[in-house]
């Protein structure tokens, strides 16, 4: 598999958008989906990346920079076909490698409650995430959660 930052103009990474932002609806209560649209991933203070396999696409992360030593995980996406392929775990890792890489010392994410959000929040947990406060313009529900990776200037990159 391949990782690539991705420029959010072709068909497979649009669709595969598509489908995480009808995910979120489903799921969550209204009013409760802060995922990025098109035009906020396209934001200069967002990077996305696609994972690919030949001319398939296996998933899709975004990194949000708050400033210059925080951000947020956005967007992240595994493609129903890979599903436990370890494509969310690969593009994990690769996310918080780059954000030690742009010296943050706190990568965050807002993440919803239930059976559908269980598998990503199971990932993040394993990779050292761990319960935390709101932060940047979220407010806190019963629904929502919010998960902190504390990073030191030291970690390797």
């Amino acid at each position: 598999m391949e990782i690539r930052v991705d420029d959010l103009s072709s068909v497979a990474t649009l669709s595969l958008l598509r489908l995480h932002l009808s995910g979120m609806h489903q799921n969550s209560p209204p009013g409760h989906v802060f995922a990025l649209d098109l035009s906020g991933l396209k934001s200069p203070d967002v990077t996305v990346w696609s994972v690919w396999s030949g001319n398939d696409i296996c998933g899709i992360g975004a990194l949000k920079q708050f400033d210059a030593t925080s951000g947020e995980i956005k967007s992240m996406r595994t493609h129903p076909n890979y599903l436990r392929t370890g494509v969310a775990s690969l593009l994990l890792e690769h996310i918080i490698k780059e954000a030690r890489a742009r010296g943050f010392r706190r990568l965050s994410l807002e993440t919803g409650s239930g059976p559908a959000f269980e598998p990503a929040i199971a990932l993040y947990r394993r990779r050292g995430f761990v319960d935390g406060e709101a932060f940047s313009n979220y407010q806190k529900s019963d629904f929502n959660q919010f998960l902190h990776l504390m990073m030191d200037v030291g970690d390797p990159v």
